[in-house]
């Protein structure tokens, strides 16, 4: 990797966010690249808002990402997607589950829809309906934090190869949940 990567994730505790974090740090160090990252606000209990940073690259010296400096912004719903829009900038791809939690911030989820679609230029937006899939597909709407990381990493919006990320899940995810989440990764793959 020539620059470091910046990746917001916004969601709400209880969505898998520590987890997502857990495994992309281990497929980063997979390969061979420094990474930190930092939950910055927030807490990870059920249902209060969390934001966090991951950045890797060559040298990392602290996890913070500037205003309008993320590549990726990845949500796990588009109410607390549009919380982590000021670290947009002209080529940030946003990655957002389309699942709405009515109450996190007040404002109809047409609104918000209209808000990300004006804001993001590009064409660099992408809604997808992880949870429903997750939930038709698997039965377990959980997993879909898992199932966007496969998106991202199919998509390529995401500098990572596909054999770290799961060798990640792999390494971090108990073995009652593995395959799970290995089938999130994968079903993934048919979508992107």
């Amino acid at each position: 990797m020539k620059n470091d990567f910046n990746i917001i994730i916004e969601g709400v505790g209880g969505q898998g966010l520590i987890t997502l974090v857990s495994i992309l740090d281990q497929a980063v160090f997979i390969e061979g690249h420094d990474i930190r990252s930092s939950e910055l606000h927030g807490l990870s209990q059920r249902g209060g808002s969390v934001e966090i940073h991951v950045k890797f690259g060559r040298k990392i010296y602290s996890p913070l990402i500037p205003k309008g400096s993320a590549n990726l912004i990845f949500g796990l719903d588009v109410s607390e997607t549009l919380r982590g829009i000021i670290f947009a900038n002209a080529e940030t791809k946003v990655l957002a589950n389309r699942r709405f939690v009515p109450y996190l911030n007040g404002l109809p989820e047409e609104e918000i829809l209209k808000l990300l679609e004006t804001t993001i230029k590009n064409n660099n937006l992408y809604l997808v309906d992880a949870s429903a899939i997750c939930k038709e597909k698997l039965q377990k709407e959980i997993v879909s934090a898992i199932y966007l990381l496969g998106y991202a990493v199919y998509k390529k919006l995401v500098p990572l190869k596909e054999q770290s990320v799961l060798k990640a899940i792999e390494d971090i995810i108990p073995e009652k949940y593995r395959e799970l989440n290995i089938q999130a990764f994968k079903l993934a793959k048919e979508t992107a």
